[in-house]
């Protein structure tokens, strides 16, 4: 893996200082004024995918099998799963709490996730973690050592950066790409249950802007891509929104002020956004963020500028709370643009997941210029891999 380089360490340090006058962890009553950035970080990644994997033309089931990462079934691949990552059918894979056993068995593990990849003369696999800190830790000896909250509370994006710096170096040398981490979500009250399972950095936007962008760069200086999450923001969400079918009816203006800290990572170039489960009246009435292109498109990409990778959240949660199949989501989310679909159900439930997604595909009931459009995105990321 390449590292990206990461600069402006005074600035960072004017940051620091600066951040510990801001909005306390109590409800503020008006809105912070952005502050400057914590960190610049500019990505030199030179490619390194391989002329094997360069198609001037992809064939629909590499568009499709590019955009999903997919959970892994017990505590070692199967050769179906390794089949699926060497055909091209995966793009990634999540590793959760029931996966990992040791450190040298989860580096067995991901060794055996790269190499099916390479077998198959594919772009790099993505394999990633929800490692926040705090209760959202899968590998439990690994960093990082403090909480977004207790982060929060210290005020210091140098020391936001330094544990995510230290966590990407675990998760390097771990074989892991990718961390599902930092949230970004300003809880709007005590209420807020990302607030409450203490998930949050801060209830100030400009906080959480500078703590999260630190955290973010910090990851990816040693490698590994950072995912802000949740957009546009469920800090308004008092049930969690993998259980729950959640609408967050608040304004434009009562949400911009969760939109400060996506503004400040896409500044710096952040790779990776997931999506919300959530629907927002306010800007899509009828889809969640997940499989809205008013949200994703329109709101992401043409108003904030963002010119990464979206991936939906998992998707079993809220399909199970709506009374749908997971794959319905993901082709709703295929077909509003949105880059990468996170499915955590059984491996049997991932393959017909993207059984169903090709036969669309073939069909012509997903563009096939949005799926383009994805899948260079998706492989631009990867080639610093």
């Amino acid at each position: 893996m390449v590292a990206l380089t990461v600069k402006g360490f005074a600035i960072v340090l004017a940051a620091s200082l600066a951040v510990v006058g801001l909005g306390s962890q109590l409800p503020a009553t008006t809105s912070a004024a952005p502050i400057a950035p914590a960190i610049q970080a500019s990505a030199t990644i030179p490619s390194t995918i391989s002329s094997a994997t360069v198609v001037s033309r992809p064939t629909l089931a590499q568009l499709i099998g590019e955009k999903l990462v997919v959970r892994m079934d017990g505590v070692t691949p199967s050769a179906d799963l390794l089949g699926r990552i060497t055909r091209g059918e995966v793009g990634g894979v999540l590793l959760l709490g029931f996966n990992i056993t040791t450190p040298a068995a989860l580096a067995a593990l991901t060794h055996k996730l790269r190499a099916a990849a390479a077998a198959g003369g594919r772009p790099p696999l993505l394999i990633a973690v929800d490692q926040e800190g705090g209760s959202v830790k899968r590998i439990s000896w690994a960093p990082p050592t403090l909480s977004a909250a207790q982060m929060g509370r210290i005020g210091s994006a140098l020391t936001a950066h330094a544990q995510g710096a230290s966590t990407g170096t675990a998760l390097h040398n771990l074989g892991i790409n990718v961390d599902f981490a930092p949230v970004a979500d300003v809880p709007a009250s005590t209420a807020s249950f990302m607030y409450r399972a203490g998930r949050t950095f801060s209830f100030s936007a400009a906080r959480t802007a500078v703590l999260a962008d630190a955290f973010a760069s910090g990851l990816e200086s040693r490698g590994v891509v950072p995912t802000m999450k949740h957009f546009p923001g469920i800090g308004y969400a008092t049930l969690n929104t993998d259980a729950y079918v959640v609408t967050i009816r608040a304004s434009r203006a009562a949400l911009a002020p969760g939109l400060l800290p996506y503004r400040t990572a896409i500044g710096h170039h952040i790779p990776l956004i997931m999506l919300s489960n959530a629907t927002y009246p306010a800007y899509d009435p009828y889809n969640a963020a997940g499989w809205s292109h008013a949200i994703g498109t329109t709101l992401l990409r043409r108003t904030l500028g963002f010119t990464g990778v979206t991936i939906t959240d998992s998707l079993n949660g809220t399909a199970r709370a709506r009374g749908l199949y997971p794959s319905t989501l993901a082709l709703r989310a295929a077909r509003a643009g949105t880059d990468m679909i996170l499915l955590t159900g059984s491996e049997s439930t991932t393959r017909a997941a993207y059984t169903r997604l090709l036969d669309a595909a073939r069909a012509g009931t997903i563009s096939r210029t949005r799926l383009a459009a994805s899948y260079d995105r998706i492989l631009a990321m990867k080639s610093g891999l």
